[in-house]
């Protein structure tokens, strides 16, 4: 991924929380990656880690309508995936797809109330609505209006170590191709 193309997602992402009315933290740390795609129009996501503490964190996420975060589970992360503003998409599955036939539904927390969800189907969270997920439920996301702010609230974050892909292609951090200098520095500008 080009450092530019970094920038200009940070300084996009930037604008749309300043319009809808999130004022950031003093130097939160910034996370802008493509997976490993290639291709951060359809499959990319701008996060700011609001607190990454032993035992909980927070973020807030920004992705542009068309753009996707890849089918993932975590190892021992819980999270909440939150609509703070506009409308999300989601796709969850109860573990591996592929080993879960597609539509067969289970249990997960929504809004803080058990809901059947079908394998593979997706469905929306509006505004303030949240999805309780608990390691092992293959998750993605993408936003359906412009100006969607998504939060995250979940337990200890270990970015380098916590996720699982489905595709194993996909990978956490991109490479950077450094074409401009920085505009923010990154958490995988270690």
């Amino acid at each position: 991924m080009k450092r530019s193309a970094i920038n200009a997602a940070f300084r996009e992402a930037s604008d749309v929380f300043a319009r809808t009315g999130w004022t950031l933290p003093p130097n939160p740390r910034w996370d802008v990656t493509d997976c490993g795609s290639g291709d951060f129009e359809h499959c990319g996501i701008v996060l700011i880690n609001l607190a990454d503490e032993p035992e909980y964190a927070e973020k807030l996420i920004y992705m542009r309508v068309g753009q996707t975060i890849p089918l993932h589970t975590h190892r021992l992360k819980k999270e909440d995936i939150i609509c703070r503003i506009g409308r999300v998409r989601m796709e969850l599955w109860k573990g591996v797809p592929g080993q879960h036939p597609e539509g067969e539904p289970f249990t997960v927390k929504v809004n803080g109330v058990p809901r059947s969800i079908p394998n593979g189907v997706p469905f929306d969270l509006e505004a303030g609505e949240r999805a309780t997920l608990v390691p092992g439920v293959y998750h993605r996301f993408w936003p359906t209006v412009e100006n969607t702010v998504i939060g995250e609230v979940s337990t200890a974050n270990d970015d380098f170590n916590d996720n699982i892909y489905h595709d194993s292609a996909v990978a956490r951090f991109p490479g950077i191709e450094e074409d401009e200098p920085a505009a923010v520095r990154l958490v995988s500008d270690r």
